[in-house]
């Protein structure tokens, strides 16, 4: 996927199977919470029973809820957001596919320095766009337009980036 993103999502993303993505994203979220985790260990909830058994029923909560969840509401404000702007395009499940798979960089914006985040999430960003553009087959900016909100979400809120953007701006170290 980083050397050929076009070619992965043309032979990666298959019609009507979710599942691989769904799976995909889970491990991704798992992988970004976990290594914030251990790096920031103030990020932990206190739920009782200590900070390792916090730490495993916060991951337990994002695998079965929030990831699924943040997966498939994106992925139906990507739909929405396609219908007026393509007459033709692909399905659900594909759009799925896409978000979860351009997570991919997203595994390394758990460690809490800005500069690696922000390379993460803006790589994930520039993945959708270019997921999009290839699975719905169109161009690259009605493909931009259309990932600007879900890219928000995602890459933007979920996964950090606008705090680690404003971060380096502002020259604040990240917590």
């Amino acid at each position: 996927m980083v050397a050929r993103p076009r070619q992965f999502f043309e032979d990666g993303v298959a019609p009507g199977d979710q599942a691989p993505g769904l799976v995909f994203a889970i491990a991704v979220a798992l992988v970004y919470q976990g290594l914030q985790f251990v790096f920031v260990p103030t990020t932990i909830p206190e739920l009782g029973g200590g900070a390792t058994v916090s730490a495993l029923v916060a991951l337990l909560v994002i695998a079965l809820f929030v990831a699924p969840l943040l997966l498939h509401l994106t992925a139906a404000i990507q739909t929405a957001l396609l219908i007026p702007l393509l007459s033709r395009r692909a399905g659900v499940s594909e759009t799925v596919q896409v978000i979860a798979y351009a997570a991919a960089p997203c595994v390394f914006a758990g460690v809490p320095v800005p500069a690696v985040q922000a390379v993460c999430v803006l790589y994930g960003a520039a993945l959708l766009a270019i997921g999009i553009s290839v699975v719905h087959q169109t161009s690259i900016s009605k493909a931009l337009i259309a990932t600007a909100v879900p890219s928000g979400v995602v890459f933007g809120y979920a996964f950090g980036g606008f705090r680690a953007l404003t971060a380096l701006v502002e020259g604040l170290p990240i917590a």
